[in-house]
């Protein structure tokens, strides 16, 4: 068997795999069946030594329908709603940056000591880009740029990003905590036509952000199309549900696959500091969230999405899928990433630059 037909063939098991899990997390009417079963088994197979193989163009087709799927939720009334939260969201931002550091200084101060065969500075940079709440791939070649340890930053965010995928849902549908904040999206018919159109435009708008080399370019570019064509009065067409299944499915996937068997082996108390400190993070940003309730006016289950520690992918679907703002949601964390983007590399060099602990 050639090389393409074998890895063709670990993708087709694998999302098999995820599709029977997805179907089981269905019948036992768990939270975000579609994303969770498919991240869990794919997950457990990774790390049990299964071949398990994630597509690229499935993970970029899932990014791609997912946010056209959100971007119909800017209607021109939501879009004047959440425009008149920018207040809201830079104070959100600032938040997150200064949680991330925080967090980063506290893995730096409780798991440097152990690790003796690594610099400080080395180590001072791991723990930086480990603790700030961005895209795990972005913080990764960050990282890298530093000197830190890649592969130590790459797993505290894989391993905080399932924590919070798998525990916030449960715990709001656990708690009834869902349903409360329903902004419905522009339009819930499907027009074959108009879908075309639609997608082949947010599929456009993902190919000029990735020409550009911008971070996650297929959900972003596809978001910010979709939201202009929203946002300006047109309703082209919803997206099919089977569709909506099948891209939670492809990123449950592709988040599962990154637990490698040498994932169970990284640091065994490194992994226990980020577990630890992902939890307190949690728990931290729902009493942040909490407040700025308070000071908006906004429903604060759909602020604790809005503020929490986790992917932007993630906590938009869990929004979508459990009814909490999703364009509340949404806005408040493709704000923060773009920030945190911008603005983690300059804050490290700002606060550790030269310095060698």
């Amino acid at each position: 068997m050639s090389l393409d037909s074998k890895s063709f063939l670990h993708i087709a098991l694998t999302l098999l795999a995820a599709w029977l899990a997805a179907e089981l997390c269905v019948a036992l009417h768990t939270p975000l069946p579609w994303m969770i079963g498919p991240l869990l088994i794919t997950a457990l197979l990774t790390m049990a030594g299964a071949p398990t193989k994630s597509s690229i163009a499935c993970r970029n087709a899932g990014q791609w329908t997912i946010a056209t799927a959100l971007g119909l939720y800017f209607t021109p009334e939501v879009a004047h709603l959440v425009s008149g939260l920018w207040w809201a969201i830079a104070l959100a931002i600032a938040w997150a940056l200064l949680l991330g550091w925080g967090f980063g200084a506290w893995l730096y101060r409780v798991t440097a000591p152990r690790l003796p065969n690594v610099s400080k500075k080395a180590m001072r940079a791991t723990c930086y880009f480990a603790g700030a709440i961005g895209g795990a791939s972005e913080m990764t070649l960050l990282s890298e740029r530093e000197g830190a340890r890649s592969e130590l930053v790459a797993a505290a965010h894989s391993l905080r990003l399932l924590i919070v995928t798998v525990t916030i849902p449960f715990a709001l549908q656990w708690s009834g905590l869902h349903g409360l904040d329903n902004l419905p999206p522009a339009t819930r018919v499907v027009d074959v036509q108009g879908l075309l159109i639609l997608m082949a435009a947010a599929g456009v708008g993902a190919l000029i952000m990735q020409k550009l080399g911008r971070a996650n370019p297929w959900f972003l570019g596809a978001l910010l199309v979709t939201l202009v064509i929203t946002v300006s009065g047109h309703t082209l067409s919803a997206i099919p549900q089977f569709m909506v299944n099948a891209a939670q499915l492809a990123i449950g996937v592709s988040l599962g696959v990154r637990f490698s068997r040498e994932f169970l082996h990284t640091a065994p108390r490194w992994m226990g500091m980020v577990a630890l400190g992902t939890f307190a993070l949690m728990a931290v940003c729902a009493l942040f969230a909490v407040g700025l309730s308070w000071l908006t006016g906004q429903h604060w289950v759909t602020l604790v999405l809005s503020t929490s520690p986790g992917g932007i992918a993630e906590m938009s679907i869990t929004a979508k899928v459990l009814q909490l703002g999703v364009p509340v949601v949404t806005a408040f964390q493709v704000c923060r990433l773009v920030a945190v983007l911008l603005l983690v590399a300059p804050m490290y060099h700002r606060l550790y630059g030269g310095k060698t602990a």
